[in-house]
């Protein structure tokens, strides 16, 4: 059986104040175009279609126009919410949509929509996770008393997939938006201070291909059978050098417990690419430097001339229209002393991280009592916000 891992579509979305809907569109297109070519049985959106609960106008146009053409195809659709959509709005209307053969799942109540599909060595389930919290679990099973003690995503997930009751003889896809340990972020995705959100891949064990969705850069999570099939589009400079990708899967006949998976990434080429190009601000503006670039593309533009350049921005843009970022990399800017990459390690606890904060502003470390103080407001924040 052939399928199609999508996620991540962030329609509405801008990036540096740049709308990003006339990209999307060009993109969706693509993706339809592999989908009539593939022609898989199922296309499985795992999580974030919107950027925001409240997407604009635009973007539910947009999404709405994408269902319809999937809906025409030959394939049954399975979308789950992620965590930057609401729910309750991305499913609406999903009854009737059920009959057209377009499947929605959106907030958590405890129980798990699973669907079957039948090939030549019999059935393959879908069960669609939506992206869940370790409060979600608690609410859905209020009077379980070991739910009651759920306060990490790891023990959340296992408990949700302990409830789906999957039998192992049968092949399984589950449809989960989480974060795995040991992944690869990007700036574009929201972050939890200190890794709270990583859930360990091993929850995922029972099933035979788990599609992922949550991290825009396409990778396996410790094993092929679990991936993250990224954005379609590059959402931030971080992505610049990443290849996108449409995840297409099939699953064969399962023997001994073990499932044959072949899986290809078709590339997805955007209509304008995500680019840094560094130099000083005669060479960057020369034609022989930029006759091979798409000078259409999005550019965040490093200038590494010692003297701020005046009208560069106006200059440059004469050149490359789309710059979204102008900086410069000389020896002020680094005797400035900015942040590095480093000190945005999310490897560390909150506590570590205030207190490397704290230290950085005021020249000495946190006392006990300071230190106390902080960790029991943190706890306190953690606890209301599972």
């Amino acid at each position: 059986m052939k399928f199609i891992h999508l996620s991540d579509l962030h329609l509405g979305k801008r990036v540096n104040d740049y709308s990003m809907i006339d990209d999307q569109k060009y993109i969706l297109d693509r993706i339809l175009e592999i989908i009539d070519d593939e022609k898989p049985q199922a296309v499985l959106i795992a999580g974030d279609v919107y950027d925001k609960p409240l997407p604009p106008a635009d973007a539910v146009r947009l999404f709405d126009a994408f269902i319809c053409r999937l809906a025409d195809t030959d394939a049954e659709v399975f979308i789950i919410s992620g965590n930057h959509d609401s729910a309750e709005r991305l499913s609406f209307g999903s009854q009737i949509m059920d009959r057209q053969g377009v499947h929605f799942a959106g907030g958590y109540d405890g129980s798990t929509r699973c669907f079957s599909l039948e090939d030549e060595w019999g059935k393959v389930n879908f069960y669609m996770l939506p992206f869940i919290k370790p409060v979600h679990v608690r609410q859905a099973f209020a009077e379980d008393e070991t739910a009651a003690e759920i306060t990490d995503f790891t023990r959340a997930l296992a408990f949700a997939i302990d409830k789906m009751c999957v039998d192992t003889a049968d092949r399984n896809v589950l449809m989960a938006h989480q974060f795995c340990t040991g992944a690869v972020r990007s700036e574009s995705e929201e972050i939890s201070v200190g890794g709270l959100d990583n859930v360990d891949s091993s929850v995922f064990e029972s099933f035979d291909y788990t599609a992922l969705g949550h991290l825009h850069g396409p990778q396996k999570a410790g094993t092929e059978k679990i991936r993250y099939c990224g954005s379609p589009l590059k959402y931030s400079f971080s992505e610049a050098d990443q290849i996108k990708s449409v995840t297409v899967v099939e699953i064969g006949e399962k023997s001994d417990g073990v499932c044959r998976l072949e899986i290809r990434t078709p590339e997805l080429i955007p209509q304008r690419d995500m680019r840094v190009i560094k130099g000083k601000f005669n060479e960057l503006t020369d034609k022989y430097y930029y006759k091979h670039i798409n000078t259409d593309d999005y550019m965040r533009v490093i200038l590494t001339d010692e003297e701020d350049i005046i009208g560069a921005l106006g200059s440059l843009r004469a050149v490359y229209p789309n710059i979204m970022r102008l900086e410069y990399d000389n020896t002020r800017t680094r005797a400035a002393g900015a942040i590095s990459d480093s000190d945005a390690d999310d490897s560390r606890t909150p506590l570590e991280i205030f207190a490397g904060l704290y230290e950085k502003q005021n020249g000495k470390p946190m006392d006990d009592d300071q230190s106390a103080l902080i960790s029991g407001l943190i706890e306190k924040v953690w606890s209301d916000e599972q």
